[in-house]
């Protein structure tokens, strides 16, 4: 039980998140009249103070940490929790909170504490770029170029709707690109492709703000969803934008799908990838999956587990 007695819980909250410093106090208070005794709590507001105490309460690691934040803080921690024995609890207080959706966490982070102390736990795949971790999507092209347009500001206003202005944004000002993509678990031919809007990698379901890499894309089944986008005109990819949400983009004739074990991307000149909203690496990348590398506590009734270790 993640609540048994004696095991000790740590609580990171990211209280610069989009509604972190308000919920800190009640997911405590959820927590501890859930059965946690020993219970320790580390508010941060900036990334070098995640950095710091996600370190710290890694050296000597909890049964259970819990982490309130966006994507990308809960990435911070899925890449220090990845492959250890501590299991990882998600507080969706970001904007697009798209790894709390593909565990199917209510977006009321108080409800989704209790949710996680009366669930399960399920073993979830972690995405792998030059060794980098990540949970939902790596791609490089537009989606960079929204990244660094989605300023904290304009998602502090907007919410989930700031990522289509950045996204028209960003648009009006990309250049089209080339990248080759290889194979090397054998199990696809080698791609060339030109005159790209973006590329993506996905290792889980949701990403961008509740769309969804494709229709059969699992955190657990230990493959990786590649798809590119050929650059067109404005209305083309207005509809392409319209199969975002459940994935059908992929059956759209200007995007390229594949499904794979492994890929590596080579471009013309190093472009900076997208790892859940933070720019963290660059091409030329290999991506890989690490297989039940993460323990993650979900509510009783998710399929975010469903396959959990199955092909």
């Amino acid at each position: 039980m993640l609540s048994e007695p004696g095991a000790r819980v740590d609580l990171v909250v990211n209280a610069g998140a989009r509604s972190g410093a308000d919920a800190l106090a009640a997911v405590r208070e959820v927590l501890l009249t859930g059965g946690v005794g020993d219970l320790r709590t580390h508010e941060v507001t900036s990334g070098g103070g995640l950095a710091e105490a996600l370190d710290r309460v890694m050296t000597e690691p909890p049964r259970l940490l819990v982490v309130g934040g966006g994507d990308g803080t809960v990435g911070a921690a899925a890449t220090r929790v990845a492959g250890t024995t501590t299991v990882l609890g998600v507080l969706p207080l970001g904007t697009a909170n798209d790894f709390a959706r593909t565990l199917e966490l209510s977006p009321d982070p108080v409800v989704a504490a209790r949710e996680m102390l009366g669930g399960k736990i399920v073993d979830l795949d972690v995405g792998r770029v030059n060794g980098s971790a990540y949970l939902n999507v790596a791609s490089f092209g537009l989606s960079v170029e929204v990244t660094r347009r989605l300023t904290p500001r304009l998602k502090r206003f907007l919410g989930p709707a700031a990522y289509v202005v950045a996204t028209l944004r960003a648009f009006r000002h990309h250049r089209p690109f080339a990248a080759r993509l290889e194979f090397p678990a054998g199990d696809q031919e080698p791609l060339d492709l030109d005159e790209l809007l973006q590329v993506a990698v996905g290792s889980g379901r949701h990403y961008g703000g509740g769309n969804t890499v494709s229709p059969t894309a699992s955190p657990d089944d230990g493959l990786l969803d590649v798809y590119a986008i050929v650059k067109g005109r404005l209305r083309d990819h207005v509809s392409i934008a319209r199969l975002l949400r459940d994935g059908s983009l992929i059956e759209h004739d200007q995007v390229r799908h594949v499904v794979t074990r492994a890929v590596d991307v080579v471009t013309t000149v190093p472009m900076p990838l997208n790892l859940d909203g933070e720019l963290a690496a660059t091409t030329p990348a290999a991506f890989r999956v690490d297989r039940n590398a993460l323990h993650v506590a979900v509510p009783a009734w998710s399929r975010a587990g469903r396959l959990d270790g199955g092909a």
